[in-house]
């Protein structure tokens, strides 16, 4: 059984994606084998709001290089979310502007 705290690993604070708040769009990494509908109940129980859509994708394995040592970082899964009209936003992405 997955717990909201679980599927939402952490929310995601880029430019791209604080813009996209003024549009009750908000951007989170979430667990990779979560589904649509698991990631709108986590974010409506986690944050009291009404979810409208759910879009995600997999950001594939990157290479990554620490001197000599050559490795990949993880993949992982992204989740935009966007809210209704007459939901409320996510106060903790308000302080961030």
């Amino acid at each position: 059984m997955k717990f909201a705290h679980d599927i939402i690993v952490r929310p995601l604070i880029t430019e791209k994606s604080l813009s996209a708040t003024s549009e009750k769009r908000y951007t989170f990494e979430v667990l990779k084998t979560a589904t649509k509908p698991e990631i709108a109940a986590a974010v409506e129980e986690v944050f009291g709001v009404k979810v409208a859509d759910v879009n995600t994708m997999i950001m594939k394995k990157k290479p990554a290089r620490m001197g000599v040592h050559a490795g990949y970082k993880k993949a992982w899964k992204k989740a935009i979310v966007t809210l209704t009209e007459d939901s409320k936003t996510i106060e903790f992405f308000d302080g961030m502007i």
